[in-house]
């Protein structure tokens, strides 16, 4: 029998091992372009309920943001700690792009939509072994170093409403990403380390398009409810979000996103 969509999406989301999982992903993802692609008997979205989390391997130990090690990035040590935590953001993130497929499943939405975020988990399965790649090199894995234990809980402050997931997720946590990943590069670049910055640049690349993803799906839905986008954004970051955002701002690739200045800077200022 032919699995649909979300439920392709569940399995992936029930597999613990990175490897396995980004695995799972790419094969469902190929799968599923290569259904669409076809066109007729294609695979359906179909429904099913996503797990509250996503199965995890026993390592990495996960602990709060202030319990994890800090070292400096001009070090082979603080090297291997920053591979180590963008791994950790990836896989996180190929669970949460299956997520919005599960979970907004039912939700009438443009097939595009299923498209883009299944596009998106693949590229982020991608990253992921990228990332564990780069580490294996060195000597070190996945799972060796502690990691953020806050990673899951934008998707479960949004798990009820598609227009905030939209909001936080890739409009502001992957859009984080656009900002800092320059400095990352500079980093690893310094230190010789061309494979890393060949695989950071990769995921540099690729990500501007998650968060246009982000963007585009938030716009529709705002035009579908009659919504200005701007404030909608504001609203439901300031509610769903916890902090302010930070800058400095990629302001160039935020744009090249979808993402004007005035979505973003408002949101630096204290509630």
């Amino acid at each position: 029998m032919t699995l649909s969509l979300a439920r392709m999406a569940v399995e992936v989301l029930t597999t613990a091992d990175g490897r396995a999982k980004t695995a799972l992903s790419r094969a469902h993802a190929a799968r599923w372009r290569a259904s669409r692609a076809e066109g007729g008997a294609v695979i359906p979205v179909g429904t099913a309920t996503p797990p509250d989390k996503p199965a995890r391997p026993d390592r990495p130990e996960l602990a709060q943001p202030r319990d994890v090690p800090r070292r400096k990035p001009g070090t082979p040590e603080g090297r291997i700690a920053l591979l180590h935590a963008v791994a950790h953001i990836e896989l996180n993130a190929v669970d949460l792009h299956w997520d919005i497929i599960a979970r907004f499943s039912t939700t009438p939405l443009p097939m595009g939509f299923f498209d883009d975020w299944v596009s998106a988990a693949d590229d982020e399965a991608k990253h992921f072994n990228l990332m564990a790649d780069c580490l294996n090199a060195v000597g070190s894995h996945y799972g060796a170093l502690p990691a953020h234990a806050g990673m899951w809980r934008a998707a479960e402050e949004t798990a009820g409403d598609l227009m905030a997931r939209l909001a936080v997720v890739p409009m502001v946590l992957e859009a984080r990403g656009l900002d800092v990943t320059p400095g990352m590069i500079e980093v690893f670049r310094r230190a010789g380390a061309t494979d890393a910055v060949t695989a950071l640049e990769t995921i540099y690349s690729e990500e501007v398009a998650h968060v246009a993803f982000g963007s585009k799906w938030f716009n529709f839905l705002c035009g579908r409810r009659d919504l200005d986008p701007k404030p909608a954004f504001h609203d439901l970051v300031r509610r769903h979000f916890h902090g302010n955002l930070k800058p400095p701002f990629n302001v160039e690739k935020r744009a090249d996103a979808g993402l004007p200045p005035d979505f973003y800077w408002p949101l630096t200022e204290d509630i």
